[in-house]
This record gives structure tokens, sequence and C-alpha cells, in this order.
């Protein structure tokens, strides 16, 4: 059963005599999935069956190709996975505002479930949708461990003071799910073959990859490979980007393709130190569901206006002081600075679809540094880690860039041109830490 804190009835209505239909969006998955559980779950109960359906919208804000396509691969094997269940998938094209509201009409449908998100747009989606309805609306938290409502009722200020409570509540929310098993399909087929769209790449505007295989099979595979390979000594390796010790997981992450309660359940058996696991889970989830918190409970999560008071007084304090370089957006997306490192950061995103952690925050301040204003630079990390990252348009992101940016989750430091007292790094540190040199070779275009 699923733990009813998950659970939040956005709209009462009133049920009909048909389906209970799954809106998925956030968690493009079969496996793991609480919120198709809550879907048959409700089915069951009232003898009906589960529709799921999927909004492909190719207009949404920053999707690209490369992101598109590895969603659209990841919903392909969702599609073969239901089918083995007997439960009908079906992808709707255009916005769910539009397209969702009729479909539900059209199937006489009991009662609408969702996927949590605290992102803006999605949000807005959900918001329209329960206008033109008049059925019960449910959001099931399938994505945090501890569902975010849950974990917190306000903005956090930063992991010292979420970690506690998410900790307090994790025994009640790590449990393990149950199989789905095969459904009663409807009397008379209500699906086809999907014929799925080809997405193409405008003048091969940004480069296809290849390293990474969409979908749950591979997330499997990803998973399996970082605690066989990776998960000893990554408390310390992490750190070092010219290892390339991370775990791959954040696209699937941020696709949903896979569940973080699974990995944190693979990851606390796993044959590894208590250091190496530990590391590893506070990033997964203390630092992944701060992220939701913070995109949950503050409307201006991607811009300047919602930084803590500090550090927006400390940017203003700075706003004229004289910059070494001034770079456009141009010059930063073809990596045409004079920072060797910073171009590598940032043709290591546009080839591979990602950045290392540590690089990422190195890369976001130096756009602080190197543009006219706060505002712009937060613009411009934000339009290149939406275009470029596999694992951009997420709460992660945005985070990341308010917290170099702008001090978010972070204190304040000493005072000095540009910066205020918002957390410096330079070049300098980045040689002590780890071998810059190979960093830089091994993504030179």
């Amino acid at each position: 059963m699923v733990h009813p804190g998950r659970i939040t009835l956005n709209n009462v209505g009133t049920e009909k005599n048909g389906p209970i239909v799954y809106w998925m969006s956030r968690d493009q998955r079969f496996s793991d999935n609480w919120a198709l559980i809550h879907s048959i779950e409700l089915a069951n109960q009232r003898s009906a069956y589960v529709l799921v359906v999927f909004c492909l919208d190719l207009s949404y804000p920053s999707a690209t190709p490369r992101s598109l396509n590895f969603m659209v691969e990841g919903l392909k094997e969702v599609e073969r996975s239901l089918a083995s269940k007997k439960i009908p998938f079906l992808l709707l094209q255009g916005s769910p505002t539009q397209q969702l509201p009729l479909f539900l009409a059209q199937h006489n449908a009991s009662i609408l479930v969702t996927d949590f998100d605290p992102l803006r747009i999605k949000r807005q989606w959900k918001e329209s949708i329960i206008r033109q309805v008049t059925i019960p609306v449910i959001t099931v938290d399938a994505h945090n461990i501890v569902p975010c409502q849950v974990a917190s009722t306000k903005q956090e200020f930063g992991a010292y003071t979420i970690r506690p409570k998410i900790n307090r509540l994790l025994a009640d929310y790590i449990q393990d799910f149950p199989e789905i098993e095969e459904q009663k399909a409807p009397e008379e087929p209500i699906t086809k073959p999907i014929s799925w769209p080809e997405i193409p790449n405008i003048n091969n505007s940004i480069p296809s990859i290849t390293w990474i295989k969409p979908g749950e099979p591979a997330e499997k595979i990803a998973l399996r490979y970082f605690i066989e390979h990776k998960l000893e000594g990554y408390a310390t390796k992490r750190n070092l980007p010219e290892l390339e010790w991370t775990s791959n997981l954040s696209p699937y992450f941020h696709f949903g393709q896979i569940a973080p309660q699974r990995v944190a359940l693979e990851i606390i058996k796993a044959n590894a130190t208590a250091v190496d696991k530990d590391a590893f889970l506070e990033e997964m989830i203390v630092r992944r569901e701060l992220s939701d918190n913070y995109c949950f409970y503050n409307p201006n999560y991607d811009t300047v206006e919602g930084l803590p008071a500090w550090a927006k007084s400390t940017l203003d304090l700075h706003r004229s002081d004289e910059r070494e370089h001034l770079y456009t957006l141009d010059a930063f997306e073809h990596a045409q600075t004079h920072d060797r490192l910073w171009n590598a950061a940032q043709n290591e995103m546009v080839h591979s679809g990602k950045m290392h952690g540590y690089l990422r925050m190195y890369w976001a301040k130096k756009i602080l540094e190197w543009t006219v204003s706060p505002e712009e630079a937060f613009s411009i990390a934000i339009f290149l880690n939406d275009k470029y990252s596999l694992d951009g348009r997420d709460p992660n992101g945005y985070v990341g860039i308010a917290w170099a940016i702008g001090g978010l989750h972070d204190r304040a430091w000493f005072e000095r041109p540009v910066y205020g007292k918002i957390r410096y790094m330079n070049s300098n540190g980045a040689q002590r830490k780890f071998n810059v040199a190979e960093y830089i070779s091994k993504n030179s275009f």
C-alpha cells in the first residue's frame, strides 16, 4: 500500500464510472513507481482498470532534440513494460492543458492521478487542468523518498536544517516496492501501437549522445555498474573530475526513469564502506530533496529574486565593480573565454550532456565574474545548462546555479570585488584539488 503521506488530493470532484487515468509526467517509469501503484490500488478498489497517458509537448521550454530523444526512447520502454501487464498506454501530443481534459472526458475517467513536480510550468499545467475537470485529482510524490511536503512545510535554510527532518522520517518511507501484477484489460481494446514522432535535430546544433542509453533496462545496468565499480572509494574520488568517478545516474533521475528510493535500497545493501555509502546517500537524498524543497516553496527559484536577502544585498553593492573580462552568450556557448579550465567544462557539457559537479560550481561562478550583472549571469547559466545538460530543466540545476552565483544554502564569506560575500572559486584552487591538465586534455575539442 502506498504511504498516505505521498498522496495529496488536489480536487475533490465527483467520480465517474470510467477508468483511473494516471497522467505520467515526471516519473517516467513502470517499475518502482508509487503513482502507478496507487492508480492500480484505486482501480482494484473500484473493479476498474488503469489507463496511463503521457502528453508529449515538443514546445516545452528549453527542450532540445538531445533531451527529447532521451525521453522518448525511455517512454518506449515504459510502453513495452505496461503492455506486458495489460495496462493501456496512450500518447497525446501537444499541451497537457488542452489535450488532457478532452481525453478525460472522452474516456469518462473516474479519477486523475499524476506525479509531484515542484517546477512552475508543471504546477501551472495541473492547476489549469483542475479548473477544467470535475473529477478527483490526486498527486503522488514518487520522486522524493520522503515526500517534499511531508519533509518540510517551508523553504529550508540549507542541508543542515532539512537533514534531520528527512532522517527522522526516512524509515517510514523507504519500504520496498510491491510487484505490479497483470491487470484485467478493458473489454474492448482502446489502444494500438503508438506512432512515435521523430525528433529532428535542426542543423545538428547539438552533438548527439552515445555514452549513455535511456530507459529502465539501461538504468539498471548503470546502477549495477556504479555499485560494483565506483561505490567503493566514492567519498574521496567523486571530487576528482579527471577520474569521472560519478554514478552517471542524474539523467535517469531527471526523467524519472529510475526511482531514487530503489537506488537507496540497493546502495544500503551493497558491499561497500559506510563512509562511501553515506557520501552517496547524502547527495542523492538530502541534497536532491533540498532542491525540490527550494523550488516548491520559492516561486522565484530560477531568478536572482529568489536568493537570500544577504546575497542579494552583497551582489547589489558590487554591481558597478570593474570586470577584468566580459563575454557574450555566444562566447560562453562556444567555449571562447581566456580560461582553459572553464572552456573544458563547457565543452564537457556541450559534447557529453553532463558536467562534473565541482566544475559546474566553478563554471557558474565564473559566469558571474565575467558578465555585467547577476541577472545576466543567472540567465546565461540557466540557458546553457538547460540547453546542453541531459539533467537540465531540473530543480538540482536551478539550485546549483543559485548556490554558485547567489549563495543559496551557503553562508557569507570574505568580501571581494564582483562576488561580494558570495563564496569565491578560482583556477588556482582547482589546481590544488585535482589534475586540471588531465581534465582539460579530456575535454578539448
